[in-house]
């Protein structure tokens, strides 16, 4: 008699229970949520608890002074929507303002680059409209970790190490946190921000003292963040000019009244059916159309008979992804702003044209689709033949270097509880190594606005008051019209790479959550990036090492530039489904800090 598992090994199990399920880019993050939805919370107290606990255990992916983009479903209502957390260019940042510093990209660090934060209003809507839980309820965790410590992740510790001259050169208020002694503290060392603490605290103090019902705290709240102090410091701080990734110092443009005039709102999301399948985005101030489109290109291809470590599978999906992502440089934009053709970038019709573009070799070129009365335009005046490492001056977003090293990037979480709410959140920005610690406040501020574009008649062309194109991109889907899934990944311009192989993956092979999370994975350099300096790699295919050897001389074959990174290089995907009446969830294993947890 046997008693082991017939199933295929994965490197955790799925998780599966009735009650709820969570799971997170870190694992302390993780047993928050769960913490919260055993004391009766749903899981939009849990999200906001996780959010906040993020901040703290992962600063080095995102922190309060950055942005995300929200996909919920309401159970009792049952409705779908997104809570757009991205804050806009600040009344002062505009493309004149940029060319008078003799700039023509924005800088992917310091002050100039900081858009509105928009997090912290973000989980207070989400808090007020569709939680249960009290402020303090939300908060306590993160307070608790901020002031106690938490063991500070190897991760964290590189980063830091990778900015100490930075920090110790030109912005002396971050040295003071992250550098304690001067020294980069060591992994597992129990990291302590004791002003981040002070400021949640001053915040719910002052929403306490109002001696009102939750809902009046939570405004209270609100208005102390966006009117009261936190405003203030910002506005402060932002005044006197600081050194950033273009080797000389420059201010800040953000005020008070920025903060003041813009709060976090509700949108419906973006649609696309792929089979039983009807899948989520939010708008195209993120790329998540990128991932919808690729599924409109692939599925005119049987996808069914092809295993996902086959090299035609891979060159399909490669392909795709190519054409999608040249459409997203040459039309999306803030909506608001920008007349973004998505009904037409979603077509049957359209995406006939752009399949019949995929043909047996690798295409080197930036191909953007043809769209009457929109000018397809494109700037790839950047390429180069190699990646820019990561420098000591933090440039751009340090998602994942060359050879797929992780570096950092992004955080995400996905909560299902035992009411059938679901959320998946991709909260980002604020880095610790990309802006100065604001003194007063414990944080840094983002640097969301490198991802525009300097160039008036581009979609993405900056503009006062108008969101940047972010890579920001949870994901649902419903099956048979019913929720079933959200999943996410932490990783700039690869999330809307990872994040439709894991789809294809489950749906086409069957794979459960943990199966499509494990599986090799991989990312194309082809495209322009989002983060400064906006290179692009033409060709370029990084893959998992566990590929099979004749798949990758295959690909190599078809004309693909592969370059080989570590086996568990590619990736930081988090899952978790409403199956029925049972919940589920898994989480990535690459980086040891991801974990998933349910009953």
């Amino acid at each position: 008699m046997s008693f082991v598992d017939p199933s295929a090994f994965t490197t955790r199990p799925e998780i599966v229970g009735t009650f709820g399920v969570v799971t997170s880019t870190h694992w302390i993050a993780t047993a928050v949520g769960m913490s919260i939805l055993e004391k009766g919370g749903n899981a939009f107290d849990a999200g906001c608890a996780v959010a906040f606990v993020l901040q703290v255990v992962e600063p080095h992916l995102n922190g309060p002074g950055g942005d995300v983009p929200v996909i919920l479903h309401d159970a009792k209502r049952d409705r779908t929507e997104v809570i757009c957390g991205q804050g806009t260019a600040p009344a002062g940042l505009s493309i004149a303002h940029c060319r008078e510093l003799g700039l023509d990209l924005v800088p992917g660090t310091g002050l100039l680059a900081a858009c509105i934060p928009g997090t912290f209003d973000s989980w207070m809507l989400l808090l007020r409209d569709y939680g249960t839980m009290d402020l303090v309820e939300v908060l306590a965790p993160a307070i608790a970790y901020a002031r106690r410590g938490h063991p500070l992740v190897e991760r964290a510790s590189a980063t830091i190490a990778t900015v100490k001259q930075l920090f110790l050169e030109h912005w002396p208020t971050s040295a003071a946190v992250f550098l304690p002694n001067g020294e980069v503290p060591a992994p597992g060392t129990q990291f302590k921000n004791p002003t981040l603490a002070d400021t949640y605290q001053r915040v719910l103090q002052e929403a306490l003292a109002t001696g009102g019902n939750r809902l009046t705290q939570i405004e209270v709240a609100r208005k102390t963040w966006s009117e009261g102090f936190v405003a203030e410091a910002i506005d402060k701080f932002c005044r006197a000019p600081v050194m950033d990734v273009t080797g000389r110092p420059h201010a800040g443009v953000l005020t008070g009244q920025d903060m003041a005039n813009w709060q976090a709102s509700v949108e419906q999301p973006v649609g696309y059916d792929y089979g039983r399948y009807r899948v989520l985005k939010a708008g195209p101030w993120t790329q998540g159309l990128v991932a919808l489109q690729q599924l409109a290109i692939l599925k005119g291809f049987d996808l069914d008979r092809l295993s996902p470590v086959d090299p035609e599978f891979i060159h399909l999906v490669v392909e795709a992804s190519k054409l999608a992502f040249a459409d997203r440089e040459a039309f999306y934009g803030d909506p608001k702003f920008a007349d973004v053709p998505i009904e037409i970038l979603l077509s049957d019709a359209y995406n006939a044209v752009r399949r019949a573009q995929i043909g047996e070799m690798a295409s080197m070129e930036l191909r953007p689709g043809s769209i009457d009365g929109f000018s397809g335009k494109v700037d790839a005046r950047v390429s180069s033949g190699a990646r820019v490492a990561v420098g000591a001056s933090g440039a751009g977003e340090p998602t994942v270097g060359r050879m797929g090293n992780v570096r950092g990037d992004t955080v995400h979480f996905d909560i299902i509880d035992k009411d059938g709410n679901m959320i998946a959140a991709t909260p980002s920005g604020g880095w610790l190594q990309s802006s100065p610690i604001i003194p007063e406040l414990g944080f840094a501020l983002g640097t969301r606005a490198q991802m525009f574009w300097l160039d008036e008649a581009h979609p993405a062309a900056l503009a006062p008051g108008k969101r940047p194109r972010s890579t920001l991109s949870p994901t649902m889907a419903l099956r048979d019209g019913k929720p079933y899934l959200a999943w996410g990944s932490p990783g700039g311009d690869q999330q809307d790479q990872w994040i439709p192989q894991f789809f294809l993956r489950h749906v086409h092979a069957g794979m459960n959550l943990q199966e499509a999370i494990d599986a090799p994975a991989w990312h194309s350099e082809h495209f322009p990036a989002s983060f400064w300096p906006r290179q692009s790699r033409p060709g370029v295919l990084v893959v998992e090492n566990r590929l099979p050897k004749a798949t990758i001389e295959e690909l190599r074959r078809r004309g693909h530039v592969v370059e080989m990174g570590e086996d568990w290089s590619e990736g930081r995907l988090v899952a978790a489904s409403l199956d029925g009446g049972y919940r589920r969830a898994a989480a990535n294993p690459r980086g040891m800090q991801a974990y998933a947890s349910g009953r």
